[in-house]
């Protein structure tokens, strides 16, 4: 299946004044169409005895979205109480949720969560702590579990602050600690029926492989009660040209191929489980900013835009890159960095957002510089329009910075219609909650 495209590698320019003129600048913008065929082309990955397919809401969790990806069949990894909490406020009801997170909660959270387990959330147990103290609530209730483990090994990310795997990662049980939990868990009857490992977010397809192999020795040798088992998300996407997205279908075949060979091994049959959250929104957004500013220096060009690192933190944080396209207030594309067009008659800008801080920039060098970026010269008034945007970008973003108001975001929907789906904060929302004190 042939997932179509939206997001870096298509921009309808037209629409960029449109959406300006009625909600302003900057605002993020989503497409319906691509998220439910990213969802399509998880649910056909190749599997052995059955797919289930979980999106991680951290990438986006806007309640449109959430309810566009779960109305496609995919169901939810939370990574805080909190996140199941807002889903469940979107309507999505807790058995649909596995909740994977590194809080040990307390008080009335505790028994928030125990309601939620109780009407069908997963728990996913992610360290010795978080067993002991959820396994009499389980026993009792005669719930089984899920367990992340920490693989001891190298990991998968793109990057250091994206690897989950290696030794400088604490997500997860390690893999030395499993016999003492799995002995515990024996010894109160209690069964772990899924085994979830992550090890990081886009890195190398081979790494992903190595994972599933790692993955099913330790099932068999520890977890006979596993039914399912989880080889995580990170599934690579490629925003920028020349990066090359992760082959589902050739992992899911690769997967696939090894849940056969352990059922061969031990006659029992796994059900895969994974839970991408890039791969499914990533390119279906955009960020949409207005030019405010230009300053040309001796060393370097910039275009100031209306909106930087307090939307779009990813650049300053993993060194990430964004395609760039420049769209005239009439809706004409002037260049798309995507697709190159046009080639020449380029001009380089460093092109930066309104923060107060030398990273609020959407390229950075790994020494964190600007790095220019080869556009048509626009005009003040004319649009930066950022590909690749619809994850972990405004879920990630150091939202109230400098005192910036959160944007809004818009939906094109798959007949066309633009729909918003957030509003902007308003001022007052940036001090609703700070208390008037006399010292």
């Amino acid at each position: 299946m042939t997932i179509k495209q939206f997001g870096p590698t298509k921009l309808d320019a037209a629409l960029i004044p449109v959406i300006a003129r009625q909600w302003g600048t900057p605002i993020y913008l989503h497409d319906q169409e691509y998220i439910e065929n990213s969802c399509e082309q998880l649910l056909n990955m190749p599997n052995a005895f059955g797919l289930h397919v979980r999106y991680a809401m951290k990438a986006n969790s806007d309640r449109t979205v959430l309810r566009v990806v779960t109305g496609k069949g995919l169901d939810l990894d939370c990574s805080s109480l909190d996140e199941a909490a807002r889903a469940h406020a979107a309507g999505i009801p807790f058995s649909r949720m596995m909740l994977t997170t590194q809080e040990v909660p307390g008080g009335d959270e505790r028994a928030e969560l125990e309601a939620m387990i109780k009407a069908g959330l997963k728990y996913n147990v992610c360290s010795m702590l978080q067993f002991n103290l959820i396994a009499d609530f389980a026993k009792a209730n005669r719930i089984d579990l899920s367990m992340r483990v920490h693989p001891g090994a190298a990991g998968g990310g793109e990057s250091a602050t994206r690897d989950t795997g290696s030794e400088y990662s604490c997500f997860g049980v390690h893999l030395n600690d499993v016999p003492k939990v799995k002995a515990m868990a024996d010894e109160k009857g209690l069964r772990f029926t899924q085994v979830h490992v992550h090890i990081g977010s886009g890195g190398d397809p081979e790494k992903w492989r190595q994972n599933i192999d790692r993955e099913l020795g330790f099932v068999k040798t520890y977890f006979p009660d596993a039914t399912t088992v989880s080889f995580g998300g990170g599934l690579k996407v490629a925003r920028m040209p020349g990066e090359k997205q992760a082959d589902i279908a050739s992992l899911g075949a690769y997967a696939k191929q090894r849940i056969e060979e352990f059922k061969a091994e031990t006659g029992r049959e796994l059900q895969m489980e994974i839970e991408p959250g890039t791969f499914v929104v990533a390119n279906s957004g955009h960020i949409i900013t207005r030019i405010i500013d230009k300053k040309l220096t001796n060393e370097l060009n910039f275009l100031i835009v209306d909106g930087g690192m307090e939307l779009l933190t990813r650049p300053l944080l993993y060194g990430s890159e964004h395609p760039v396209s420049i769209v005239r207030q009439d809706g004409t594309l002037l260049s798309s960095e995507y697709d190159q067009a046009p080639a020449q008659g380029l001009k380089s800008f460093g092109i930066v957002g309104r923060c107060c801080e030398s990273g609020d920039s959407v390229r950075l060098d790994n020494d964190g510089n600007i790095v220019p970026v080869l556009i048509a010269e626009p005009e003040i008034g004319d649009y930066v329009v950022i590909g690749g945007t619809g994850a972990y970008s405004e879920s990630m973003s150091p939202e109230n910075y400098n005192s910036h108001r959160k944007p809004g975001a818009v939906m094109k929907t798959k007949s066309g219609e633009l729909v918003q789906i957030r509003k902007k904060q308003v001022r007052e929302q940036l001090t609703q909650n700070e208390l008037d004190v006399t010292l």
